[in-house]
């Protein structure tokens, strides 16, 4: 394909996080939602060196006595990625100032050493030894350096040499510490231990300080050619790995000296591709634990209750409401109880006889997983799917499982060679002597806490074919069925792919015969080179497009100026706003008879092809027509909405003269809230 029309995935990503640090430069959102905005982007930013870059550069395959040799002259691309890396860091920077100081005209402070009183230095003084002082590890210069991965530490000088590294125990304390008399005042803890470091270096003079922090890959490298539960037993094992994982980046602060950062790199075995230069501080994904000190309504987004979901919450049997006719939910908007709801009923009702469900993110402590212990304790037959792979969820979901599996349930762990990213549940229930089933299936965690932060649909249905379309989904996680035999459920790898393709070809036939045809998707990503030739050759077809898409988008729609007659050029979008957009939709016009799936997948080659996923179609009228005014509600945001082009400019999508500004959450909401007024 050609690369003009076909981004890579890893440089696109990094106009996601783009629009991300828009957001914290945008002076129209509230300040402490700015904060929290710039440490989304700093925990992506770790994530992504952790992830992509380890991949990019082959960690696995190259060497460690030839990887700096090698990587002395990273390729084009990686050149690029760390270029651009260094621009948004930079512009990281200003955007941090510009909210600090926004904050001190609301009257929060976060205080540097040097403007600190005598009082305050006294009582910093005090809690470092009282409080803080046994927590520091320190590691004397004179040897290798072991850093573990993505902790905070302080490389600390005399006037002559560098002395020793000091661990910031950030994972014992509070990163930002409050002043005496003031619950708006603070320093960070790396200052605190600045403060301090003649208590931690005694009898030896202290010179300058500098903050390191050390990311390292966070690939675990380990073969699925083996059982279920060796498998998970390696993975449990080889956890620790991640803090002595080869390195990906080195973040110091930039006023250190040359001679300082050679003498770092030789120690810690690194090449120049591996040091970036930051600020004084790192991990500013601390800041989404820094809290509300004021109290001040302007300095957040204004509260927005979740809304009781019209039928669903104010029933007295779930199953009664659900067999009548099909449920959609829609988070954060409306209540993650309704969800809990169903299976604590499922688990008080001596009807059921047997409970299903996939988990792929599991909360550490939940209403969600009581209800599936008081199903154990109540005789029901619980068989559930944990993906003992889901990267940095690994060690909660393996425990999780195995305390299920102690208390009775069937677990089954990680398919080899695949992941299980479905959000899935089934009820079977016994009624009048016939087995009646009850599904859930959605595009987003069984997760109260990611509820509330992600936008994301479920349906409930009690439809005779798609629940025994679930039921034999369940069959292939329990080993029962090699292949699940379907007919209204999308299942990946088995049927999404193909079913999508078919989808957009009969969109072109439709449109050259004259038939309505477009096509609206709302993902996560675009990556797969054979779905983006499939929309491409639509767009060329004359069919409308519509994509709205939060994160990487690989398809580059050709400029107005390069098409040639019938062409189309494909409209892209994609909204970072208030809550993460995560939900998977996607809508053909179909002649006329409009088609509409939602569910766990997005089109990347690993959700198609290498995890199993699940997609519903939405056959109810009702439920059909409330999705597609969400998604035209989405397809018409001229506020938050920005433009993904060939420009890689992150636009804001363009108000027509006179048009009324439409932010799409909050008109959700709206629409939402009206409906329960009907």
């Amino acid at each position: 394909m050609k690369e003009e029309f076909y981004k890579h995935r890893d440089i696109n990503w990094l106009f996601f996080n783009e629009r991300v640090l828009l957001e914290a430069a945008d002076t129209t959102t509230p300040l402490l939602e700015r904060l929290k905005f710039l440490a989304i982007f700093s925990s992506n930013l770790d994530e992504f060196f952790k992830v992509r870059i380890s991949q990019l550069r082959q960690l696995k395959k190259v060497d460690k006595s030839l990887r700096k040799k090698l990587l002395l002259r990273p390729n084009s691309k990686l050149k690029y990625i760390l270029r651009t890396i260094d621009e948004q860091q930079r512009r990281f920077g200003r955007i941090r100032k510009d909210i600090f100081a926004g904050l001190e005209t609301h009257g929060i402070y976060f205080k540097k050493p040097e403007d600190l009183s005598e009082s305050h230095i006294t009582f910093l003084r005090t809690y470092f030894k009282e409080e803080i002082l046994e927590d520091c590890a320190v590691q004397e210069f004179n040897g290798d350096l072991e850093l573990l991965d993505s902790e905070l530490y302080l490389l600390v000088q005399s006037q002559t040499k560098v002395m020793g590294c000091v661990r910031i125990p950030t994972h014992l304390h509070h990163r930002f510490v409050a002043l005496p008399d003031s619950d708006t005042a603070f320093v960070f803890l790396d200052d605190v231990l600045r403060l301090n470091l003649d208590l931690l270096f005694p009898k030896r003079p202290i010179g300058a300080s500098y903050a390191l922090k050390l990311s390292r890959d966070a690939e675990l490298y380990l073969e699925d050619d083996y059982g279920d539960t060796a498998l998970v037993e390696r993975i449990y094992n080889s956890l620790e790995q991640r803090d002595s994982g080869q390195p990906t980046r080195l973040l110091y602060d930039e006023m250190m000296p040359k001679e300082i950062r050679k003498e770092l790199r030789k120690r810690l075995d690194l090449g120049k591709v591996d040091m970036f230069p930051g600020g004084t501080y790192h991990n500013f994904s601390d800041f989404f634990g820094f809290g509300h000190p004021t109290g001040d309504p302007n300095l957040v987004y204004a509260l927005k209750k979740a809304l009781p979901h019209p039928v669903l919450s104010g029933s007295r049997d779930l199953f009664e409401s659900i067999s009548q006719k099909d449920q959609l939910i829609h988070f954060p908007y409306q209540s993650f109880e309704v969800v809990e709801q169903f299976l604590l009923q499922a688990a008080r009702d001596t009807l059921v006889e047997r409970i299903k469900i996939s988990l792929y993110r599991i909360a550490k402590s939940s209403v969600l997983t009581d209800a599936l212990l008081l199903a154990l304790q109540n005789k029901k037959e619980v068989i559930i799917f944990v993906e003992a792979k889901a990267r940095f969820d690994e060690k909660n979901n393996i425990e999780w499982g195995k305390t299920f599996a102690d208390k009775g349930a069937q677990v089954f762990f990680s398919v080899p060679n695949i992941k299980v990213h479905s959000k899935i549940a089934l009820i079977e229930r016994k009624e009048d002597g016939v087995l009646r089933r009850y599904a859930y299936i959605g595009t987003g965690n069984f997760n109260s806490k990611t509820a509330k932060l992600y936008c994301d649909h479920g349906l409930f249905t009690a439809h005779l074919q798609i629940t025994e379309d679930l039921h034999q989904v369940f069959g292939t996680l329990e080993r029962k069925l090699i292949v699940p035999r379907v007919k209204q459920l999308l299942v990946s790898p088995y049927s999404t792919r193909i079913t999508f393709l078919q989808c957009i070809e009969r969109e072109v036939e439709n449109h050259l015969q004259g038939m309505p045809a477009s096509i609206m998707i709302k993902m996560n990503s675009l990556e797969d080179p054979m779905m983006i030739k499939a929309l491409q050759r639509a767009s060329s077809q004359g069919v409308r497009i519509q994509l709205l898409v939060r994160g990487f988008c690989c398809l580059v729609p050709k400029p107005k100026t390069d098409l040639i007659e019938g062409e189309v050029p494909v409209r892209i979008t994609s909204i970072v706003d208030r809550y993460l957009e995560h939900g998977r939709v996607y809508w053909f016009q179909n002649g006329g008879e409009e088609e509409m799936y939602l569910g766990s997948a997005d089109w990347m080659g690993r959700n198609l092809d290498r995890r199993i996923e699940v997609l519903v179609p939405i056959l109810d009228e009702a439920v059909f027509r409330e999705l597609k005014e969400i998604l035209l509600l989405q397809f018409s945001d001229n506020i938050k909405a920005r433009v993904l082009d060939m420009a890689n400019n992150n636009r804001k999508v363009g108000r027509k003269d006179g048009a009324p500004g439409l932010r799409s959450q909050s008109a959700i909401y709206d629409y939402l809230g009206a409906k329960l007024k009907q």
